[in-house]
């Protein structure tokens, strides 16, 4: 067996998601399996190099899993010519630059998203990695996970026919952080530092859409600040300036519509904190994360509208739950692995920053259809 070892600048493991899901439940996860299976004995061994501000954070992420490299100087670790692969999970506003040097220091990309604050930057990193001759991704999660797996496999075997609708909730509750402590950091709620429920959320929405049903070909969605005052990690109180809620409408190539909801303010009364209902001419099915139900055209009931009575059948009982018929890893884990394989093996891999460029385009698209209360095309981007 040979082991061959790659080396992953990793910035803003310190947050949420970057320690997470893509230190722990992804490179840690894939040194814990032994490595990377690349095949004909060869296995690839991910090695990450913690960057950040705050050394002692980074210190104590290092000792608490046995890792030995840290840095709070991206320039210098940039500069080294062991370094691969460069990594972000930082917030957005401090995200292009980095990457910007990452791309001039010849280092693969593989960053979070959005890739930038607006659609201009986006373009611009997707055209500077195309010069470089880089290998480059962009994290698109959801489609990795098992009920969106699931829904993909009954698209892919023709399960619903036509396709007509598709309707999404999203979201939960997010603590003003007065009485109980938010569940999200406050940056998120300061549109100056580049928060907002439409480019958290939209990005996602447009590679899930593009990837199941078809490209977004336009737009029109209302945003709101539904709780204009929060209180910060500090107990402070704050203007909340960015949106946290967006409802939007996206028609969709081929003609289906999708409506989604997204929301920070909303309780949840769902199986799971998002799901999409997707009807068509032949069935229709109900996805989350985890778990999928479907309804067959042969098996559909038919109710009858009568406000007079109380409701007899239970509605909820009349789908049929999909099995997993597979074993499901870590959504995070499974596209980090393809991602390597990508920059190992130049497998194909096509979630790049053309990708993220498009998400990013959405979310604007989204605020500014809001803003000037009219539908708007979503053009096709190209390098």
């Amino acid at each position: 067996m040979t082991r061959r070892t790659v080396r992953i600048a990793m910035n803003g493991v310190t947050g949420r998601m970057g320690y997470r899901q893509h230190l722990v439940r992804s490179l840690l996860a894939i040194r814990e399996q032994g490595g990377l299976d690349l095949g004909d004995g060869d296995v690839l061994w991910p090695e990450p190099v913690l960057v950040g501000r705050r050394e002692h954070a980074l210190r104590a992420i290092a000792d608490r899993h046995g890792l030995t490299e840290i840095s709070t100087d991206l320039d210098a670790v940039l500069a080294d010519d062991t370094i691969d692969v460069y990594f972000d999970a930082q917030v957005t506003s401090a995200r292009v630059e980095a990457l910007k040097k990452a791309v001039a220091a010849g280092k693969h990309l593989y960053t979070e998203k959005p890739t930038a604050t607006d659609l201009a930057g986006a373009l611009e990193l997707a055209r500077l990695a195309a010069a470089a001759g880089i290998k480059h991704g962009v994290v698109q999660d959801k489609i990795f996970l098992p009920g969106l797996l699931k829904l993909k496999r009954l698209i892919d075997g023709g399960f619903f026919g036509e396709i007509l609708s598709v309707r999404g909730e999203f979201g939960y509750w997010v603590f003003e952080g007065d009485w109980q402590e938010a569940q999200r950091p406050s940056w998120n709620y300061r549109a100056e530092d580049g928060g907002g429920i439409v480019v958290d959320m939209f990005p996602h929405w447009e590679y899930v859409l593009h990837e199941l049903f078809g490209r977004v070909t336009s737009v029109t969605a209302q945003v709101a600040t539904h709780v204009p005052r929060r209180w910060d990690e500090d107990g402070k109180p704050y203007e909340a300036t960015a949106d946290d809620a967006a409802y939007g409408i996206f028609r969709l190539e081929g003609g289906a519509i999708a409506q989604i909801n997204s929301s920070w303010t909303v309780r949840v009364n769902r199986d799971e904190l998002v799901e999409f209902q997707v009807d068509g001419t032949h069935g229709s099915a109900v996805a989350g994360l985890r778990n999928c139900r479907v309804q067959h055209r042969s098996a559909t009931p038919k109710p009858v509208w009568n406000p007079d009575l109380p409701v007899t059948e239970s509605f909820r009982d009349q789908w049929q739950e999909i099995p997993d018929n597979a074993e499901f890893d870590n959504g995070f884990k499974a596209q980090w692995e393809l991602f390597l394989r990508h920059v190992a093996l130049d497998e194909p891999y096509h979630w790049d920053l053309m990708a993220g460029a498009r998400g990013v385009q959405l979310a604007e698209l989204g605020l500014r259809s809001s803003a000037e209360g009219r539908r708007l095309d979503v053009p096709e981007l190209s390098l």
